[in-house]
């Protein structure tokens, strides 16, 4: 074979032989902004992770107040049998906020079926979520150590029960750095309904520097005001203001001074952003069959599908991590189904269950899954207990999340609770293994990445945490 018509043998001649040559040029100047990225002291410039990574990014569909386990993905016949009855003492003993004395088990009303090659149990509250099963590493046997919302969201977010710490997003993006300079890349999308008990602080750098904080997007259908430029104002003297801005800022900028330089960071972001962000908001640029798929324009789904679709579009363009939040408001406006399980968890999934399952299908057909960790779940479940007649109560001992996607083995179920669903019986794993597990994906080592604070190296972790190697 001649040298002209030889097969392109790897990704370097690849570069080399498109276009004449021109897509080497085009990836040495893409790897050239990176190194000037990096060469600048930008502290969110991109950086190599300390292990091998199978991720890049994470989307964490956050359910807050608490899905129960037993509705979702951890079916417990026994629990059924023995509705109405006292809990036989050889289960032990559990501590709740407002189960009592005199609480009796309450079964579950929900149907559960085998889906996909791996015939994995799934509630009929999911009958989307089931088709993609086959990409779900189920972990059954999750626990955490708070039973109170505040300090569970907090633990789940940042592997302490009290606020003040750096949450697991704004660790990554310390990790890791920046993919983009024109969008954020730690992202939260609350929920319209309102506030959760834990705050904003649960997402927040704590004593990381302000660089790594979150871009708390608004609820509804406008995440970010005011991206157009205002009427007459070209975008060369809106970049002459900023350039103005920007010289006074750093003339009055004392060393050292971390929450300065990320108000500077947040003004550029802000000017990149009115070039880069209309086009990531603007949804019509969709496909109607995938706007149907991910339930857009249509109740209940219109809200957490457009999000869903949002952090879609999010981590294509770059993004390191994005938070969805469903549930917020008082009460069982979130999965915190005290006064009626079913009313609950019906509503919610209806919400929800269309628009997941359309983002891990919609990842996965673009080639994203591979490189996207998603991961699912709330910070406890619910208890076997009744709480009144129709009710559960807070459950930190045992409950269910998901990963699926970043090099997870999808079609698993990971551990179990024991025959009611009270404890996590089989390979427990607690929050900081579900962080540590995350954590490897990227690249990210637990130990690796840390930081000094007040003279101790914190991490996100705090003790040593394991890898669920069961999905890896």
């Amino acid at each position: 074979m001649t040298p002209h018509s030889r097969v392109t043998r790897n990704r370097r001649e690849f570069l080399t032989d498109a276009f004449c040559g021109f897509g080497s040029l085009a990836f040495a100047g893409m790897m050239s902004n990176e190194r000037l990225r990096a060469a600048s002291g930008n502290p969110l410039a991109p950086r190599a992770p300390h292990l091998p990574a199978k991720a890049k990014s994470v989307i964490f569909l956050f359910m807050a107040g608490g899905p129960s386990h037993l509705e979702t993905f951890d079916p417990k016949p026994l629990l059924n049998q023995l509705h109405g009855q006292k809990r036989p003492a050889e289960f032990g003993e559990a501590k709740y906020q407002f189960v009592g004395a005199e609480s009796r088990l309450l079964g579950t009303k929900r149907t559960f079926r085998k889906y996909g090659q791996a015939g994995i149990e799934v509630s009929d509250l999911f009958p989307h979520m089931a088709n993609v099963v086959d990409d779900l590493a189920i972990l059954r046997s999750c626990h955490g150590d708070m039973v109170v919302h505040s300090a569970a969201q907090y633990q789940l977010f940042s592997g302490r029960v009290i606020p003040g710490f750096p949450s697991m997003g704004s660790w990554v993006l310390y990790g890791l750095g920046a993919e983009t300079d024109s969008l954020p890349s730690y992202v939260v999308m609350p929920d319209p309904d309102g506030a959760l008990e834990a705050g904003q602080p649960m997402y927040m750098h704590g004593f990381l520097p302000a660089v790594y904080q979150p871009t708390m997007f608004r609820a509804g259908s406008r995440p970010i005001l005011n991206l157009d430029l205002p009427p007459g104002v070209p975008k060369s003297q809106r970049e002459s203001t900023f350039q103005l801005i920007r010289g006074l800022n750093e003339a009055n900028m004392a060393p050292g001074d971390d929450e300065f330089a990320a108000r500077i960071n947040a003004y550029d972001l802000a000017f990149k952003m009115q070039t880069a962000a209309p086009e990531l908001f603007d949804l019509s640029r969709e496909s109607p069959k995938t706007l149907e798929m991910y339930g857009v324009g249509a109740e209940p789904t219109a809200d957490y599908g457009r999000r869903c679709l949002m952090a879609r579009r999010m981590v294509e363009k770059g993004v390191r991590f994005v938070c969805v939040v469903s549930g917020g408001g008082p009460g069982d406006m979130q999965w915190d189904a005290h006064s009626d399980i079913e009313e609950n968890h019906l509503r919610m999934a209806a919400q929800t269950d269309r628009p997941v399952a359309a983002l891990i299908m919609d990842l996965k057909r673009r080639g994203l899954l591979d490189e996207t960790l998603v991961v699912w779940g709330g910070e406890f479940g619910r208890s076997p207990e009744s709480q009144g007649s129709k009710g559960r109560d807070h459950h930190n001992l045992g409950f269910t999340m998901w990963m699926a996607g970043g090099g997870i083995q999808g079609g698993r179920v990971v551990g179990a609770t024991d025959a009611i669903g009270l404890r996590a019986v089989e390979n427990p794993y607690h929050f900081r293994d579900i962080h540590t597990t995350m954590l490897a994906q990227l690249g990210l080592s637990q130990d690796a990445l840390s930081f000094m604070h007040l003279g101790r190296k914190e991490r996100l972790t705090e003790i040593q945490g394991r890898v669920i190697q069961e999905i890896v």
